[in-house]
């Protein structure tokens, strides 16, 4: 069966249940596999009695929690709704006339580009350097550029920069008065999350923006609820002017607040994407499809096409990558779940790939 509207982006449960009138196992959404985290849903249900009230639209007490938690002044911190939104709001604040992108890449970095009219560059990551960075991008960067895009984890690739490299490309951005915003929305999976950040290099690089989400790591991708970090004021002074005041709902903010005390919560969930990405990144390359090392809490694989309708049929979600700047229908992208939703997934894909192979 198929749905009238293909979105830009996975997570279409809805499209799916009314397409196909049960609920389905989504692997096309990159969020913790451990739902909503018990202290995050006591807070929105408490929040919910007051929603008659504005929000505060300075978000304080989220913000203080977050820089308490990032180690950042407060004056650093801009909440807004959701990391995507933030996207928009950077570029609107910083107005860029031509920008680098990596290629293949999470595709709200050019739609927000594209709204403001820049002209879009790409960095074009090859599959037979597993999608990495390379240092051939400080060549890219000259005055003329206003702004670059990195995501730290790459998505949809799930594989990072070193930080030498990243550290690098923020000196050469700041030679060049070019903008640089650091997706590091996905940051929270990685084996050593504190050694893979840019916020340690903020206050002598002002001229970094790190982006940061709720929606991942605490399953919160219902609530829409991201941040930014930034030591440049007058940026963040400008994303603040580009959008509504009361973007961040309550619900939100106290929901956002409760998270940041879920500190078991978080391990447990680094716990099960660890051995679980290993685990399926094994099973993926025994059904032999090729995959792509990824650090995240998604894989990247290669096989053949059409593997989404029948896939659907199973009653699964993926996130099929052929609308990826760079990637064809060839590829996919599949989150990381718990073990026996994993096996799922690789139950369903070896039967559909038996089927397809010629005897």
């Amino acid at each position: 069966m198929e749905r009238n509207t293909q979105l830009v982006h996975g997570g279409d449960w809805a499209g799916y249940q009314a397409a196909y009138g049960r609920e389905c196992l989504d692997f096309s959404a990159n969020v913790s596999p451990l739902g909503v985290p018990e202290g995050v849903q006591a807070a929105l249900r408490s929040a919910a009695a007051r929603a008659d009230r504005y929000p505060d639209p300075l978000c304080r007490e989220l913000a203080q929690a977050i820089g308490a938690a990032e180690g950042v002044p407060v004056q650093w911190v801009l909440c807004g709704g959701g990391a995507a939104s933030l996207i928009f709001r950077a570029v609107l604040a910083v107005k860029p006339r031509r920008a680098l992108v990596t290629a293949p890449t999470f595709g709200e970095y050019e739609a927000a580009l594209a709204l403001a009219d820049c002209r879009i560059e790409h960095y074009p990551l090859a599959a037979a350097r597993e999608f990495r960075v390379g240092e051939d991008l400080l060549a890219a960067i000259t005055p003329e550029l206003d702004l670059l895009f990195l995501c730290e984890p790459n998505n949809p690739t799930g594989v990072t920069t070193s930080q030498a490299l990243l550290e690098r490309i923020a000196a050469r951005c700041g030679e060049t008065g070019t903008w640089m915003i650091v997706d590091e929305c996905f940051g929270g999976f990685l084996e050593a999350p504190e050694a893979h950040t840019l916020s340690g290099i903020l206050a002598e690089n002002p001229h970094v923006l790190i982006l940061k989400a709720f929606t991942k790591l605490y399953a919160m991708a219902g609530v829409r609820l991201g941040y930014a970090l930034c030591a440049g004021g007058a940026l963040l002074d400008g994303m603040r002017r580009a959008g509504p005041p009361w973007e961040v709902s309550a619900l939100a903010q106290e929901g956002g607040v409760a998270a940041l005390k879920e500190r078991d919560y978080v391990d447990r969930v680094r716990a099960v994407i660890g051995v679980q990405r290993r685990w399926l990144a094994g099973a993926l390359k025994e059904l032999g499809l090729r995959t792509v090392p990824g650090e995240a809490n998604y894989l990247l694989f290669q096989g053949p096409s059409g593997l989404i309708p029948p896939l659907e049929d199973e009653g699964i979600l993926l996130r099929g990558c052929g609308n990826y700047c760079g990637l064809d229908e060839t590829w996919y992208r599949a989150a990381v779940r718990t073990n026996e939703e994993n096996r799922r997934l690789i139950a369903a894909l070896g039967k559909i790939l038996r089927y397809s192979r010629p005897t």
